[in-house]
């Protein structure tokens, strides 16, 4: 039975956070037609599994959900998400652009077959030699965060290059702190006020061609109205050809999450812009989080199961090295065991790194987790591995895609041979 045929479920079973299509036979759990421990022997642990359908159908829904609301339209994949050669090549080859926010995204991208036209370059501190990447690669858009990005494009740009200016809506969301962007106090962007003056300088430009506007208000956000009032505030700025409306919609990471709907997502934005913005106007889309968080599952082994004076911990092969959500943002998860899947007492997981905060969740059930086992943490698809990294000398994990029963490598496990190669 998968996930969507299930019955008799209150949406607070672990499988419905799982990719769609996922099932439990046999009290195992079984990702992309693979058994989750299989995987585990197979592709060792941790690693990023990415349900390759799941991921697919969400860009198609999508993509097919914005151009039947408004034809002249595009979605974005912000791929700092998950910036994966391999994971490029799927966007390109489902017909999505790709937002790239620095040189090492830009690289993935072209490797990726991802087309330069269908770029769009962001970073509220670009570098001339990435713009003189971006400008050579022919990226179709760079985004405008400030006077001095007008600056180098007009000294580097040799042909007319398409630019956005990013614009500060000044509208609040309920979001963490460290991944709010659109109130008036944050790095990205330039203020209303001082977009407006903006705008007549690049309509003077020589090289600088203004397509029209940005906006993004934040990340993992679960209210739509927000972004109803951020279409609204930059229409005040006039009538331009392209509005790129940013992402920032919210992934369901637990029980107690409620995100909208993808369409219901589409509906807020493409209504605020019947409303506000000129029909013959291009929309575009950005979104990360919500197009890649849920077709993701980490794995790892148990390494130590052990009591403390009020709760017993469960720590396993990885930790704050290969998530950092948690360290950061405070984000929950939740996790089974990949062969008894759901129910059980509850435990704390923990990593492996020497930091007391390298916690991963705080009091999850768990059914009799032993060393050995595999333990699988639902909705990690986005900006976990993004933010992998070295601590303790911590290999960050490969991705491993699956598919109809099939599993291939995507991004390879770091070696040891890889932390002492740019020895000088």
């Amino acid at each position: 039975m998968t996930i969507d045929e299930r019955a008799n479920t209150d949406g607070n079973a672990i499988e419905d956070l799982m990719p769609p299509g996922t099932r439990v036979v046999d009290g195992r759990l079984v990702l992309g037609g693979r058994y989750a421990s299989e995987l585990a022997d197979t592709f060792d642990t941790p690693a990023l599994i990415i349900d390759e359908a799941a991921l697919r159908a969400r860009a198609r829904r999508y993509a097919d959900g914005l151009r039947s609301r408004w034809p002249n339209s595009r979605v974005v994949w912000a791929s700092k998400s998950l910036p994966c050669t391999a994971i490029y090549r799927i966007m390109g080859a489902e017909g999505l652009g790709v937002d790239v926010a620095g040189g090492g995204e830009l690289v993935m991208a072209l490797a990726g077959g991802v087309d330069p036209a269908r770029l769009v370059l962001h970073g509220n501190a670009k570098t001339d030699t990435e713009l003189t990447m971006a400008l050579e690669a022919g990226v179709g858009t760079i985004v405008i965060d400030n006077l001095d990005d007008v600056a180098r494009l007009e000294r580097l740009a040799t042909r007319e290059q398409g630019v956005l200016i990013r614009v500060i809506p000044d509208v609040e969301t309920a979001t963490h702190d460290a991944i709010a962007t659109g109130h008036q106090n944050s790095k990205f962007g330039l203020s209303i006020p001082e977009a407006r003056t903006l705008i007549d300088r690049l309509r003077g430009s020589a090289r600088l061609r203004l397509d029209g506007l940005h906006a993004h208000i934040g990340s993992q956000i679960l209210d739509v109205e927000p972004f109803a009032r951020a279409v609204e505030a930059i229409a005040t700025l006039g009538s331009f050809d392209v509005y790129d409306l940013g992402g920032g919609l919210g992934a369901r990471y637990t029980y107690d999450d409620h995100p909208p709907s993808i369409e219901a997502y589409l509906d807020t934005l493409t209504d605020a812009a019947r409303a506000f913005l000129p029909a013959s106007a291009r929309l575009l889309i950005e979104p990360g989080r919500s197009m890649i968080a849920e077709t993701g599952v980490t794995i790892y082994r148990v390494v130590s199961v052990k009591r403390g004076a009020s709760r017993t911990f469960v720590a396993v092969d990885g930790g704050m090295g290969d998530n950092l959500e948690v360290s950061l943002y405070g984000q929950r998860f939740e996790a089974t065991m990949a062969d008894r899947v759901g129910g059980g007492d509850d435990y704390t997981v923990v990593g492996r790194h020497c930091e007391s905060g390298d916690q991963l969740i705080d009091s999850v059930p768990l059914v009799e987790p032993a060393v050995g086992d595999v333990l699988a943490v639902a909705v990690t698809g986005a900006y976990c591995l993004t933010m992998a990294n070295n601590y303790n000398g911590a290999l960050r994990p490969p991705i491993v895609l699956v598919k109809d029963g099939e599993a291939r490598l995507a991004l390879r496990r770091e070696s040891y041979d890889d932390l002492l190669r740019r020895d000088a």
